[in-house]
């Protein structure tokens, strides 16, 4: 099998849901929808589709219980105004993905409901590049979580991965992207800007 690494969804971390959601609902223009929680990391999160793939606000959950090991995304040393922090590409084999990029964590079964997937996790949870470096997920389930999303209008048009070393990045993941939608581009601060087009045809930004 060859690898490829195809966009699945991108996500805006905040210290609360609250501001997450608010964050990502001022920049699209439109409400998210109820999502659900992650136990095992005591995080919840809330979604959106953008037309094939989908946005996700996500926090850690102060009902939850804390858990026993580092939260994913690098929410435990998350902090700041809520942003668009992490992008998340799909692989068909989780095994051939990390024995190419074993830099991405390591394999963890997950569950929501319906959904069952396969994510990399790093041990601290903190993903390489500052955390520009995409996490992997491969969907168990038959139908994932983009397909299950009620479409909304709003489209991804573009996403750009910020990075002082995007070169290396870039050139790391180049073997396996088949993101057409991706882009990289040199800066000072680690950041993801993205584009979306809304129903009315206006072009807005969320980084």
């Amino acid at each position: 099998m060859t690898l490829k690494l195809e966009l699945d969804h991108i996500a805006v971390l905040g210290e609360s849901l609250e501001e997450a959601v608010a964050h990502a609902e001022s920049a699209v223009g439109m409400p998210l929808l109820p999502g659900g929680t992650h136990p095992r990391y005591g995080t919840h999160n809330q979604l959106l589709g953008l037309g094939g793939v989908y946005l996700e606000a996500l926090a850690i959950d102060p009902a939850a219980e804390p858990p026993t090991e580092p939260r994913w995304f690098g929410l435990d040393r998350f902090k700041g105004p809520a942003r668009l922090d992490k992008w998340i590409c799909r692989v068909r084999d989780m095994d051939e993905a990390l024995a190419a990029l074993p830099m991405a964590g390591r394999p963890v079964e997950l569950s929501r409901g319906r959904l069952r997937w396969l994510m990399s996790v790093p041990g601290d949870g903190m993903l390489p590049y500052d955390g520009m470096f995409p996490a992997l997920i491969q969907w168990l389930s038959p139908v994932p979580a983009g397909a299950i999303l009620s479409a909304s209008g709003a489209r991804l048009t573009g996403l750009e991965v910020i990075h002082p070393e995007a070169e290396g990045l870039e050139a790391l993941l180049a073997p396996y992207l088949d993101a057409p939608l991706v882009r990289f581009a040199t800066g000072a601060r680690p950041a993801l800007r993205a584009e979306l087009r809304t129903p009315q045809g206006q072009l807005r930004i969320l980084q």
